[in-house]
């Protein structure tokens, strides 16, 4: 087993958040780590501002805030930018998503109007349904990331950061498997320089982060960071990096229910679920093309849990379908619909129906903040890599070659909370108990 990092450093001076996509989730976050500064709000929903943490046994009433467990960055110290394809500050742009209430924003309003969008790296050919107008020219890829890099170096000069980490949030882009030009680094900066067609936007962003040494987590189902080359930039720059695909609605719910179902061995014979999303991610996915690279994130969360190879019984027959409808009155307000079929004793079938009437940037916006704070403590515990004790937030979590991804919400939170124990030499929690009975 590795030993717990010697020294974690000190989150001293300021630290950057930049946001590649300055949409409805980015302002969200935004604009309520603002709020929350001002206490004009609580940022309900993030584990490293209202989390605990057990420590020791039951008896030693040891429960601390994670926040004062491990040395994150505080709110006061967060300073934020990010690139866009629209030229809308960051009112605007909160204003346009129709998220948060005038009551959150305008206390705030001169604050978010005072951030503007970078232009950003934009090849419309990987998400059709969006038409950029403050988008960067540049004859190759590699140009457009060393574009990136000073705009980072920029970042942090004119913002006096010490430290910088970004969280992608923008579009969903079309579905890309690796090829030959995401095997090696050498391969993809060849292929940056030939404008190589497997290389999307999302993928320049996420060069020019682990080139800065920025740590880097992927908000989206895109491939981003989840190829060979890009952990091997990580770990040869020393960068965590961790992904894809925020948690927030309909596969956070099956993350919670599948888990039940399996533990008390009830049988699943079919799993339908419907989304209707009228936001920008709505209308991006609203094309087939990006819709199958979402697909491809939300289906493979039953599987993994379930395992139907090992319960044949259960879960070997089970059918499993997803689709997401862009329906524009319903704006940020997401409507999740599962129907589930399963059966129990004898194999007497049984129904359950799941309406979750979620706000998509409302639970995605805690997830930014904790990610970019645990990701800043990781590189201070200089972790590299792919960071699995994430998985918590993601709906396709990466993980080592060769492992599967652990999907179970109650796992994920386990290997997260003890990794934070283990990081601070502290005895991991295996809910044995048996030292109570001696």
């Amino acid at each position: 087993m590795r030993e717990p990092p010697k020294q974690i450093r000190p989150h001293t001076g300021k630290l950057g958040v930049l946001l590649p996509g300055l949409g409805a989730v980015a302002t969200t976050f935004v604009a309520g780590v603002m709020a929350a500064r001002r206490g004009l709000g609580k940022p309900i929903g993030s584990m490293t501002q209202l989390g605990t943490i057990r420590l020791g046994k039951r008896t030693d009433d040891r429960a601390p805030l994670i926040r004062d467990f491990v040395p994150l960055a505080p709110l006061e110290d967060l300073v934020f930018g990010g690139w866009d394809i629209f030229p809308d500050n960051l009112l605007e742009s909160a204003k346009h998503a129709d998220v948060l209430s005038r009551d959150h924003l305008d206390p705030i309003a001169e604050e978010l109007a005072a951030i503007k969008p970078m232009k950003g790296a934009f090849f419309p050919e990987y998400v059709k349904r969006l038409h950029g107008t403050h988008v960067k020219e540049a004859k190759t890829k590699a140009e457009l990331v060393e574009q990136l890099r000073q705009d980072i170096r920029d970042f942090k000069k004119s913002e006096g950061v010490d430290r910088v980490v970004a969280v992608w949030c923008g579009s969903t882009e079309i579905y890309i498997e690796p090829t030959a030009v995401h095997e090696s680094v050498a391969a993809f900066e060849k292929g940056l320089l030939e404008n190589h067609p497997a290389i999307a936007s999302s993928q320049l962003y996420a060069w020019a982060c682990l080139k800065e040494r920025v740590p880097y987590a992927n908000g989206s189902p895109n491939l981003s960071v989840d190829f060979p080359a890009a952990w091997e930039l990580a770990r040869e720059m020393g960068v965590p990096i961790a992904g894809k695909d925020f948690k927030t609605g309909q596969t956070l719910m099956k993350t919670i229910l599948a888990p039940g179902f399996k533990a008390r061995n009830l049988g699943i014979s079919g799993w339908f679920s419907t989304n209707i999303l009228g936001n920008r991610d709505g209308e991006v996915l609203d094309d087939p093309d990006n819709f199958k690279t979402k697909e491809v994130s939300k289906l493979g969360v039953l599987e993994t849990i379930l395992q139907p190879e090992k319960s044949p019984d259960l879960y070997g027959n089970l059918y499993h379908k997803v689709r997401i409808e862009y329906y524009p009155p319903r704006g940020d307000a997401k409507e999740g619909w599962d129907n589930i079929d399963i059966f129990g004793w004898l194999g007497y079938p049984m129904q359950i129906k799941v309406d979750f009437l979620c706000r998509d940037s409302i639970l995605a916006a805690p997830i930014v903040l904790d990610l970019a704070l645990y990701l800043d403590l990781a590189q201070r515990a200089d972790f590299r890599g792919t960071q699995e004790w994430l998985s918590f937030y993601f709906k396709s979590p990466m993980t080592a070659p060769g492992l599967y991804p652990e999907h179970d919400l109650f796992i994920q939170s386990m290997k997260l909370k003890n990794t934070l124990r283990w990081m601070k030499s502290e005895p991991m929690i295996t809910h044995l108990g048996n030292e109570y009975y001696d």
